[in-house]
C-alpha cells in the first residue's frame, strides 16, 4: 500500500516552520503506544505521515508515550533513515553499492553535490532537491545509478546526472513548489 505524503503547510510570516496536524499521529500512537520495541516503528510512521520528523510531533510522542525527548532525538539522529527537516521536492538517492562504487558513483555524487552547493543529506535552499547516498538501490545492472522519487536512472556519468537535475529544475520553474508547501 502506497501512502501519500502530506506537504507541510507554512506558518504565517515564517517560511522555515511547517505547520503539522498532530492529530494525524493519534491512530499511530494508539496502535503502538509505548510497547517494547515500538520506538523505531513510531518514528517511521511519523516520518511517513509528514515526510520528516517535526519537532512538534516528537514532543507529542514523548508526552503521550513516556519516551524521553532526548531518546527520541538520539534514535532519530543515529539512524540515517530519519530526517529532522522537510526533504526537497525531489529526493535524489545516489546508490553507493558495490557495483555503483566500482563504476565511480562517488565522483558523480560529488559533481552533483558541488553543482547543487549542498552536502550529502542536505536540501537546496530553494527546497527542490535533497541528495542522499544509500547503500544499494537494487538495480545493479544500471550501475552507476540514482533514484529520484520512483524513477531510476542508470549508466550515469557526471554530465548525465547534472543534465537530469537541470531538467527537473527547469520543469519546476514553470510549476513553482511554493504553492504546494
Amino acid at each position: 500500500m502506497r501512502i501519500q505524503r502530506i506537504a507541510p503547510q507554512r506558518q504565517q510570516g515564517n517560511n522555515n516552520l511547517p505547520l503539522v496536524d498532530l492529530s494525524l499521529m493519534d491512530s499511530l500512537i494508539a496502535s503502538y503506544g509505548n510497547k517494547k520495541g515500538s520506538l523505531i516503528p513510531l518514528l517511521q510512521g511519523i516520518q511517513t505521515i509528514f515526510g520528516f520528523l517535526p519537532k512538534e510531533a516528537l514532543i507529542k510522542l514523548s508526552r503521550e508515550t513516556g519516551y524521553e525527548l532526548s531518546d527520541l532525538y538520539g534514535v532519530a539522529t543515529f539512524y540515517a533513515q530519519f530526517r529532522l527537516s522537510p526533504p526537497g521536492k525531489y529526493l535524489v538517492k545516489m546508490c553507493h553499492g558495490t557495483a555503483c562504487h566500482v563504476l565511480q558513483v562517488s565522483q558523480i555524487t560529488e559533481e552533483l553535490l558541488d553543482h547543487l552547493e549542498i552536502q550529502d543529506g542536505q536540501t537546496t535552499p530553494d527546497r527542490l532537491f535533497t541528495v542522499e547516498t544509500v547503500a544499494c538501490l537494487g538495480c545493479c545492472s544500471l550501475a552507476p545509478a540514482m533514484m529520484i522519487g520512483d524513477e531510476a536512472y542508470g549508466k550515469l556519468t557526471p554530465q548525465s546526472a547534472l543534465r537530469i537535475v537541470k531538467e527537473l529544475k527547469r520543469a519546476s520553474i514553470s510549476q513553482p513548489i511554493a504553492e504546494n508547501l
